[in-house]
């Protein structure tokens, strides 16, 4: 046999390209024993601990106090004294009235109590002289002393009634006047000189004025059912308005309503502004955060070891090496974290971080690997 001269170049060459095939099909090997083995789940710790959560919701701001003036008496408008954006005092007044018909009531009241009054002096005084004369035995029967007694009690009465009547009519001639009940602005104005006013309904669509107390105003939250469990009166508050945005207002809760809103299924809360500088007006959107601090250690765990099925809602705890899914409630959510409770739940139970329908139920799980839970 021939024998074949191989350069050195080439032997070298021929060398490397066998060794690197050989290591290839080595590592092939080895990535695919790699691969053929399960991948493994990723388990926490339970842990305790105290969630801070927040919430956030539009409300309203209203004026301490609102009321809508009407007229008492049918009548018309004699003078206005003041306008929209008026600031008023309590007691002072806004406008007159007149009424001419209520004129010739006071003035038929008059007649009639001093009507009244005559005819009681007159029956007083017959009484009075048949009593005198009484005193001497046998000038006046009992029976007309009796007589005489009753009719001047009768005219008494009549006598206080048409009191009655006059005071009354001097009342409702008051109300031609109309004063501002309490310190506030005037927000509306609907009636102007001449016009006919009266009662709601009967003489006047809408009110004379509205008078609006703006120098504290009430901040209006709803609620809902979910979190009413977190309220106090010693929340505070925060909120902002659009046409002041580069300030935030602060307050605590004041009032709670005790009772949920049939419609909304909320609780309304009130918190008390003050606005001495009237910056902020009533009817102003509000943006609130309200925020609710823990109370007590619970039971937290990541959003993702939670499965929220259409059946049920659980974590799957890991048992010598067996998936158990535990039924639980949610409670507070905020930053990825999640109060839970469940029955049968005990801090160090070993919980699924990433778990899913696809670990069923009582199914071997051999390869864990420990994480921690909010890393």
């Amino acid at each position: 046999m021939k024998a074949i001269n191989v350069s050195p170049v080439v032997f070298i060459s021929l060398c490397m390209i066998y060794i690197a095939c050989n290591s290839s099909h080595g590592e092939k090997k080895k990535d695919d024993a790699v691969a053929a083995l399960p991948a493994a789940i990723d388990v926490f710790p339970l842990e305790k601990d105290k969630l801070s959560t927040a919430f956030q919701t539009p409300a309203e701001l209203i004026a301490w106090q609102q009321v809508d003036l009407y007229a008492k008496e049918n009548s018309f408008v004699r003078k206005l004294y003041v306008d929209v954006g008026a600031e008023v005092k309590a007691g002072q007044l806004l406008a007159s009235l007149e009424a001419p018909e209520l004129n010739s009531r006071l003035a038929a009241a008059e007649s009639r109590l001093k009507s009244q009054e005559a005819i009681y002096t007159a029956s007083k005084s017959q009484y009075d002289r048949l009593y005198e004369t009484s005193k001497t035995p046998g000038t006046i029967s009992q029976n007309d002393l009796d007589q005489a007694a009753a009719r001047k009690n009768s005219d008494l009465a009549q006598w206080e009634a048409a009191k009655a009547a006059h005071k009354e009519v001097m009342i409702t001639r008051g109300y031609l006047e109309i004063r501002a009940p309490f310190n506030g602005v005037i927000s509306a104005r609907n009636a102007n000189t001449g016009a006919y006013v009266g009662p709601s309904g009967k003489g006047s669509e809408f009110p004379m004025f509205t008078l609006q107390e703006q120098r504290k105003l009430r901040l209006v939250v709803a609620v809902p059912e979910a979190y009413i469990g977190y309220l106090d009166h010693k929340n505070p508050v925060e909120f902002t308005v659009k046409a002041i945005p580069n300030e935030t207002f602060k307050g605590h809760i004041n009032r709670l309503s005790g009772a949920l809103d049939n419609r909304l299924r909320s609780e309304r809360i009130e918190i008390d502004v003050e606005n001495n500088n009237k910056r902020l007006l009533p009817g102003m959107i509000a943006e609130v955060n309200i925020p609710f601090p823990a109370k007590d250690s619970i039971l937290i765990v990541p959003k993702t070891a939670l499965v929220n099925s259409p059946e049920r809602t659980f974590v799957i705890r890991i048992v010598n090496h067996k998936a158990e899914w535990v039924d639980v409630k949610k409670g507070r959510e905020s930053g990825g974290k999640i109060e839970i409770y469940g029955a049968g739940l005990q801090p160090g139970d070993q919980l699924v971080k990433k778990a899913s329908e696809e670990i069923r139920e009582g199914s071997d799980v051999q390869h864990v690997k420990a994480v921690a839970a909010f890393k």
